[in-house]
């Protein structure tokens, strides 16, 4: 089976092989590769649902996509989408939750899965108010670069105790439930 990954960031497709290497049905048979495609949804999502849009906009793409010229190229294809979000019918009012969304699809099915949902601290989410990406006031935070390819806000934020690889295979996880169970 060859399962293509919607991104070209590294902890995405570790989360997606860590998926899938324990699902019964996929074993170690099972290909994850990279293939970046566009999520279709601003560079920091905001809310559920465009969150959850994008993720299914990359599985879809990935699905469409034939990076080989082969007229079916992925079996599966994943989407993951990390974006931000309020759960008060405010809106903006609320506290400012990191959330993360997958999206799994053969092409005919779709199945969704969400990562942990975490609180922002208010300094780092008065500037993700401001319109600043949470990735990049990560980094500014950490002193570090690219902490959305190692460890992630949910790495940071919990004290290494899940970091977002552990995350986001929580969410691919999930996503992949109408392809590994009958209960769907």
């Amino acid at each position: 089976m060859r399962i293509g990954v919607g991104s070209g960031n590294p902890v995405k497709r570790e989360a997606t092989e860590r998926a899938v290497g324990g699902t019964d049905g996929f074993g170690d048979g099972a290909v994850v590769e990279a293939c970046p495609v566009p999520s279709g949804v601003s560079e920091q999502p905001r809310g559920t649902d465009e969150t959850r849009r994008g993720a299914v906009n990359r599985a879809e793409a990935v699905v469409a996509a034939t990076p080989d010229g082969d007229a079916a190229s992925y079996d599966l294809g994943v989407g993951i989408e990390g974006g931000v979000a309020t759960y008060d019918s405010d809106g903006d009012d609320g506290d400012l939750f990191l959330v993360m969304w997958a999206a799994v699809t053969d092409g005919d099915r779709i199945g969704l899965g969400t990562g942990p949902s975490l609180v922002l601290p208010g300094s780092i989410a008065s500037r993700v108010r401001g319109g600043e990406e949470l990735g990049p006031v990560m980094d500014d935070v950490l002193g570090e670069n690219d902490v959305a390819k190692k460890q992630g806000a949910a790495g940071a934020l919990t004290g290494g105790r899940v970091d977002r690889t552990d995350a986001l295979r929580t969410a691919v996880a999930g996503a992949l439930g109408p392809f590994v169970t009958d209960h769907y």
